[in-house]
Protein backbone atom coordinates (compact mmCIF):
# COMPACT_ATOMS: atom_id res chain seq x y z
CA UNK A 1 0.00 0.00 0.00
CA UNK A 2 1.49 3.48 -1.01
CA UNK A 3 2.05 5.63 1.50
CA UNK A 4 -0.20 8.29 2.63
CA UNK A 5 0.56 12.19 1.44
CA UNK A 6 1.83 14.34 3.99
CA UNK A 7 -1.00 16.09 5.75
CA UNK A 8 -0.28 19.94 6.84
CA UNK A 9 -2.75 21.20 8.88
CA UNK A 10 -2.49 25.19 8.86
CA UNK A 11 -1.05 26.31 5.65
CA UNK A 12 0.47 29.98 6.98
CA UNK A 13 3.56 31.43 7.81
CA UNK A 14 5.29 27.92 8.77
CA UNK A 15 3.28 25.33 6.92
CA UNK A 16 2.85 27.17 4.26
CA UNK A 17 6.64 27.36 3.82
CA UNK A 18 7.46 23.97 4.69
CA UNK A 19 4.57 22.83 1.98
CA UNK A 20 6.06 24.46 -0.75
CA UNK A 21 9.52 23.34 0.10
CA UNK A 22 8.59 19.62 0.23
CA UNK A 23 5.73 19.58 -2.13
CA UNK A 24 8.47 20.92 -5.05
CA UNK A 25 10.98 18.28 -3.78
CA UNK A 26 8.65 15.76 -5.38
CA UNK A 27 7.11 14.80 -1.96
CA UNK A 28 3.30 14.01 -1.92
CA UNK A 29 1.68 16.56 0.41
CA UNK A 30 -1.67 18.26 1.14
CA UNK A 31 -2.04 21.52 2.53
CA UNK A 32 -4.94 22.06 5.16
CA UNK A 33 -6.60 25.69 6.10
CA UNK A 34 -9.56 27.51 7.39
CA UNK A 35 -9.23 30.47 4.80
CA UNK A 36 -10.58 29.60 1.85
CA UNK A 37 -9.41 31.59 -0.12
CA UNK A 38 -5.76 30.90 0.70
CA UNK A 39 -6.35 27.23 -0.06
CA UNK A 40 -7.86 28.27 -3.37
CA UNK A 41 -4.76 30.41 -4.68
CA UNK A 42 -2.29 27.01 -3.08
CA UNK A 43 -4.29 24.65 -5.26
CA UNK A 44 -4.45 26.58 -8.54
CA UNK A 45 -2.25 29.74 -8.91
CA UNK A 46 0.12 28.61 -6.69
CA UNK A 47 1.78 29.32 -3.35
CA UNK A 48 4.23 31.89 -4.06
CA UNK A 49 7.43 31.85 -1.73
CA UNK A 50 9.10 35.87 -1.79
CA UNK A 51 11.95 37.15 0.27
CA UNK A 52 15.79 37.72 -0.12
CA UNK A 53 16.03 33.68 0.82
CA UNK A 54 14.58 32.25 -1.93
CA UNK A 55 11.70 32.94 -4.48
CA UNK A 56 9.25 30.80 -6.48
CA UNK A 57 5.97 29.33 -6.70
CA UNK A 58 4.67 26.01 -6.09
CA UNK A 59 0.97 24.71 -6.65
CA UNK A 60 -0.07 22.63 -3.79
CA UNK A 61 -2.74 20.42 -2.84
CA UNK A 62 -5.07 22.35 0.09
CA UNK A 63 -7.91 21.89 1.15
CA UNK A 64 -10.02 23.10 3.67
CA UNK A 65 -10.57 21.60 7.11
CA UNK A 66 -14.87 20.06 6.07
CA UNK A 67 -12.64 18.70 2.78
CA UNK A 68 -10.65 16.43 4.43
CA UNK A 69 -11.18 12.68 3.93
CA UNK A 70 -9.67 9.67 4.63
CA UNK A 71 -6.64 9.28 7.34
CA UNK A 72 -2.56 9.97 7.31
CA UNK A 73 0.34 8.66 8.89
CA UNK A 74 1.70 11.93 9.08
CA UNK A 75 -0.33 15.58 10.31
CA UNK A 76 2.64 18.16 10.42
CA UNK A 77 0.65 20.77 12.64
CA UNK A 78 1.77 24.37 11.74
CA UNK A 79 -1.12 26.80 13.39
CA UNK A 80 -0.61 28.89 15.87
CA UNK A 81 -0.63 28.05 19.96
CA UNK A 82 -3.96 29.40 20.71
CA UNK A 83 -5.71 26.96 17.95
CA UNK A 84 -3.80 23.66 18.77
CA UNK A 85 -6.63 21.99 21.12
CA UNK A 86 -9.50 22.93 18.13
CA UNK A 87 -7.15 21.56 15.53
CA UNK A 88 -6.78 18.77 17.45
CA UNK A 89 -10.10 18.30 17.54
CA UNK A 90 -10.74 18.45 13.31
CA UNK A 91 -7.82 15.87 12.98
CA UNK A 92 -7.63 13.38 15.50
CA UNK A 93 -10.19 11.49 13.19
CA UNK A 94 -7.45 11.99 10.24
CA UNK A 95 -4.59 10.59 12.23
CA UNK A 96 -3.52 6.56 10.96
CA UNK A 97 -3.50 4.52 14.11
CA UNK A 98 -0.58 3.99 13.90
CA UNK A 99 0.51 7.45 12.63
CA UNK A 100 2.31 10.71 13.95
CA UNK A 101 1.61 14.27 14.94
CA UNK A 102 4.63 16.93 14.18
CA UNK A 103 4.30 20.04 16.37
CA UNK A 104 5.87 22.54 13.86
CA UNK A 105 4.57 25.50 16.03
CA UNK A 106 5.98 27.74 18.98
CA UNK A 107 6.01 26.36 22.55
CA UNK A 108 5.22 23.96 24.51
CA UNK A 109 2.42 22.48 22.22
CA UNK A 110 3.70 18.51 22.07
CA UNK A 111 2.08 18.45 25.81
CA UNK A 112 -1.48 19.28 24.27
CA UNK A 113 -0.80 17.01 21.39
CA UNK A 114 0.24 14.36 23.45
CA UNK A 115 -3.13 14.25 25.83
CA UNK A 116 -5.12 14.10 22.88
CA UNK A 117 -3.32 11.79 20.87
CA UNK A 118 -1.03 9.68 23.02
CA UNK A 119 2.79 10.49 23.52
CA UNK A 120 3.57 7.55 21.22
CA UNK A 121 1.69 9.08 18.24
CA UNK A 122 3.52 12.86 18.76
CA UNK A 123 6.75 14.30 17.79
CA UNK A 124 8.54 17.04 18.55
CA UNK A 125 9.97 19.90 15.98
CA UNK A 126 11.69 23.17 17.03
CA UNK A 127 11.51 25.47 14.29
CA UNK A 128 13.28 29.42 14.21
CA UNK A 129 13.00 30.36 10.49
CA UNK A 130 11.54 33.46 9.85
CA UNK A 131 8.74 33.65 7.67
CA UNK A 132 5.13 35.86 7.43
CA UNK A 133 1.82 35.30 5.95
CA UNK A 134 1.07 37.96 3.40
CA UNK A 135 -2.33 37.33 2.14
CA UNK A 136 -3.78 34.22 0.13
CA UNK A 137 -0.82 32.46 -1.61
CA UNK A 138 1.76 34.17 -0.70
CA UNK A 139 4.27 33.85 2.37
CA UNK A 140 7.74 36.03 3.12
CA UNK A 141 10.29 33.67 3.76
CA UNK A 142 12.67 36.33 5.61
CA UNK A 143 15.65 33.87 6.64
CA UNK A 144 17.02 30.54 7.21
CA UNK A 145 17.60 30.16 11.11
CA UNK A 146 17.44 26.70 12.65
CA UNK A 147 15.10 23.61 12.64
CA UNK A 148 15.27 20.50 14.66
CA UNK A 149 13.60 17.44 15.33
CA UNK A 150 13.51 15.03 18.39
CA UNK A 151 11.11 12.49 20.01
CA UNK A 152 9.15 13.63 22.99
CA UNK A 153 10.43 10.66 25.31
CA UNK A 154 14.21 11.16 24.23
CA UNK A 155 14.79 8.33 21.87
CA UNK A 156 15.57 8.27 17.95
CA UNK A 157 13.32 5.97 15.68
CA UNK A 158 13.28 5.00 12.40
CA UNK A 159 10.40 7.39 11.75
CA UNK A 160 12.35 10.32 13.54
CA UNK A 161 15.48 9.67 10.91
CA UNK A 162 12.69 9.55 8.20
CA UNK A 163 11.72 12.98 9.30
CA UNK A 164 14.73 14.90 9.52
CA UNK A 165 15.60 13.77 6.18
CA UNK A 166 12.28 15.91 4.90
CA UNK A 167 13.45 18.78 7.06
CA UNK A 168 17.03 18.50 5.62
CA UNK A 169 15.32 19.26 2.06
CA UNK A 170 13.91 22.63 3.19
CA UNK A 171 16.99 23.34 5.79
CA UNK A 172 20.01 21.41 4.97
CA UNK A 173 21.35 22.06 8.57
CA UNK A 174 18.32 20.32 10.14
CA UNK A 175 18.96 18.56 13.75
CA UNK A 176 17.91 15.48 14.39
CA UNK A 177 17.98 15.74 18.61
CA UNK A 178 17.26 13.67 21.94
CA UNK A 179 16.27 16.32 23.72
CA UNK A 180 13.72 19.00 21.68
CA UNK A 181 12.40 19.59 25.27
CA UNK A 182 15.62 21.75 25.63
CA UNK A 183 15.43 23.33 22.18
CA UNK A 184 11.46 24.21 22.73
CA UNK A 185 12.75 25.89 26.23
CA UNK A 186 15.71 27.64 25.16
CA UNK A 187 13.03 28.90 22.36
CA UNK A 188 10.79 30.13 25.13
CA UNK A 189 13.22 32.22 26.38
CA UNK A 190 13.62 34.15 23.24
CA UNK A 191 10.12 34.09 22.58
CA UNK A 192 9.18 35.53 25.56
CA UNK A 193 11.71 38.47 24.40
CA UNK A 194 10.03 38.52 21.36
CA UNK A 195 6.52 39.47 22.91
CA UNK A 196 8.39 42.23 24.49
CA UNK A 197 9.42 43.76 21.30
CA UNK A 198 5.68 43.77 19.77
CA UNK A 199 4.85 46.52 22.43
CA UNK A 200 5.97 48.90 20.06
CA UNK A 201 6.19 49.36 16.52
CA UNK A 202 9.85 49.54 16.79
CA UNK A 203 11.80 46.75 14.76
CA UNK A 204 13.19 43.65 16.84
CA UNK A 205 16.89 44.50 16.36
CA UNK A 206 15.68 48.22 17.78
CA UNK A 207 14.22 46.75 20.56
CA UNK A 208 17.21 44.64 21.41
CA UNK A 209 19.95 47.63 20.84
CA UNK A 210 17.98 50.21 23.43
CA UNK A 211 19.90 49.95 26.43
CA UNK A 212 16.67 51.13 28.83
CA UNK A 213 15.07 47.97 27.52
CA UNK A 214 18.16 45.53 28.38
CA UNK A 215 16.57 44.69 31.93
CA UNK A 216 13.56 43.50 30.78
CA UNK A 217 15.23 41.25 28.13
CA UNK A 218 17.72 39.80 30.81
CA UNK A 219 15.03 39.25 33.19
CA UNK A 220 12.06 37.40 30.99
CA UNK A 221 15.41 34.99 29.87
CA UNK A 222 16.74 34.48 33.73
CA UNK A 223 12.66 33.67 34.45
CA UNK A 224 12.00 31.24 31.51
CA UNK A 225 15.37 29.36 32.45
CA UNK A 226 15.03 29.35 36.28
CA UNK A 227 11.38 27.86 35.62
CA UNK A 228 13.56 25.21 32.99
CA UNK A 229 15.91 24.16 35.69
CA UNK A 230 13.62 24.15 37.80
CA UNK A 231 11.90 21.44 36.15
CA UNK A 232 15.12 19.40 35.08
CA UNK A 233 14.96 20.84 31.56
CA UNK A 234 18.76 21.49 30.04
CA UNK A 235 18.08 24.13 27.62
CA UNK A 236 19.85 24.40 24.35
CA UNK A 237 21.21 27.32 21.90
CA UNK A 238 20.37 27.98 18.79
CA UNK A 239 21.58 30.40 16.36
CA UNK A 240 23.70 31.99 18.03
CA UNK A 241 21.38 32.65 21.37
CA UNK A 242 22.73 30.63 24.43
CA UNK A 243 20.14 30.04 27.32
CA UNK A 244 22.63 29.28 29.93
CA UNK A 245 23.84 32.81 30.25
CA UNK A 246 20.42 33.49 31.44
CA UNK A 247 20.39 30.96 33.87
CA UNK A 248 20.27 31.68 37.92
CA UNK A 249 23.16 33.09 38.96
CA UNK A 250 25.12 33.70 35.23
CA UNK A 251 26.86 36.80 35.40
CA UNK A 252 25.05 40.04 33.72
CA UNK A 253 27.48 40.77 31.46
CA UNK A 254 27.26 37.02 29.56
CA UNK A 255 23.28 38.04 29.25
CA UNK A 256 24.31 41.70 27.72
CA UNK A 257 26.26 40.22 25.31
CA UNK A 258 23.91 37.64 24.31
CA UNK A 259 21.24 40.08 23.68
CA UNK A 260 23.20 42.52 22.04
CA UNK A 261 24.15 39.73 19.29
CA UNK A 262 20.02 39.76 18.91
CA UNK A 263 20.32 42.91 18.06
CA UNK A 264 22.88 42.40 15.10
CA UNK A 265 21.30 38.65 14.44
CA UNK A 266 17.60 40.76 13.79
CA UNK A 267 19.14 43.66 11.74
CA UNK A 268 19.97 41.36 9.03
CA UNK A 269 16.89 39.80 8.34
CA UNK A 270 13.82 41.21 6.05
CA UNK A 271 11.41 40.39 8.74
CA UNK A 272 11.90 43.25 10.62
CA UNK A 273 9.15 42.50 12.91
CA UNK A 274 7.99 39.25 14.83
CA UNK A 275 4.95 37.69 13.51
CA UNK A 276 3.39 39.03 17.28
CA UNK A 277 3.19 42.31 16.34
CA UNK A 278 1.83 41.18 12.63
CA UNK A 279 -0.88 39.63 15.02
CA UNK A 280 -1.19 42.91 16.68
CA UNK A 281 -0.69 45.72 14.45
CA UNK A 282 -1.34 44.61 10.84
CA UNK A 283 -3.76 41.21 11.37
CA UNK A 284 -6.01 42.82 14.68
CA UNK A 285 -5.92 39.22 15.91
CA UNK A 286 -5.35 37.72 19.20
CA UNK A 287 -1.90 36.55 19.95
CA UNK A 288 -0.22 33.44 21.21
CA UNK A 289 0.45 35.02 24.54
CA UNK A 290 -1.44 32.33 26.47
CA UNK A 291 -0.35 29.18 25.42
CA UNK A 292 3.32 30.49 24.35
CA UNK A 293 4.50 32.60 27.56
CA UNK A 294 1.14 32.40 29.95
CA UNK A 295 2.49 28.88 30.13
CA UNK A 296 5.24 29.50 31.75
CA UNK A 297 4.28 31.57 34.69
CA UNK A 298 1.46 28.36 35.42
CA UNK A 299 4.52 25.80 34.84
CA UNK A 300 6.96 27.92 37.04
CA UNK A 301 4.50 28.25 39.88
CA UNK A 302 3.93 24.36 39.71
CA UNK A 303 7.75 24.52 41.25
CA UNK A 304 7.86 27.36 43.31
CA UNK A 305 9.27 30.06 41.00
CA UNK A 306 7.71 33.24 40.57
CA UNK A 307 7.52 35.11 37.48
CA UNK A 308 6.45 38.70 38.09
CA UNK A 309 7.90 40.43 34.40
CA UNK A 310 6.03 37.16 32.26
CA UNK A 311 2.75 37.97 34.07
CA UNK A 312 3.13 41.75 33.73
CA UNK A 313 4.20 40.83 30.05
CA UNK A 314 0.99 38.60 29.56
CA UNK A 315 -1.26 41.16 31.11
CA UNK A 316 0.57 44.07 28.55
CA UNK A 317 -0.43 41.62 25.72
CA UNK A 318 -3.89 41.49 26.21
CA UNK A 319 -4.13 45.52 26.95
CA UNK A 320 -2.88 45.77 23.51
CA UNK A 321 -5.59 43.03 22.27
CA UNK A 322 -8.37 44.46 23.84
CA UNK A 323 -7.32 48.27 22.47
CA UNK A 324 -6.62 49.03 26.18
CA UNK A 325 -2.90 50.09 25.54
CA UNK A 326 -1.21 51.14 22.96
CA UNK A 327 1.79 50.19 20.82
CA UNK A 328 3.82 52.28 22.53
CA UNK A 329 7.05 52.67 24.35
CA UNK A 330 4.63 54.12 27.34
CA UNK A 331 3.48 50.63 27.35
CA UNK A 332 6.79 49.14 27.10
CA UNK A 333 7.83 51.51 30.42
CA UNK A 334 5.30 49.55 32.39
CA UNK A 335 7.33 46.21 31.72
CA UNK A 336 10.60 48.28 32.02
CA UNK A 337 8.99 49.00 35.96
CA UNK A 338 8.04 45.87 37.06
CA UNK A 339 11.48 44.81 36.04
CA UNK A 340 13.25 47.48 37.83
CA UNK A 341 10.87 46.81 41.01
CA UNK A 342 11.26 42.89 41.49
Amino acid sequence: MAASPILIWGAGAIGGTLGAYWKRAGLDVVLVDQVAEHVEACRTRGLAITGPVEEFTQVVPALTPAEVRGTFDIIVLAVKAQATEAALAQLKPHLAADGYVLSAQNGLNELTIARAVGEDRTMGCFVNFGADWHGPGEILFGNRAAVVVGEIDGSIRERTRAMHQRLAIFEPNAVLTDNIWGYLWGKLAYGAMLFATALTNDSMSENFADPRRTIVFDRLGREVMAVAKARGVVPIGFNGFDPEVFAPGAPPEGSAASIAALAEFNRHTAKTHSGIWRDLAVRKRKTEVDPQIGVIATLGAEVGVATPAIAKLVDLIHAIEDGEKPMAFSTFQKLIDTCAST
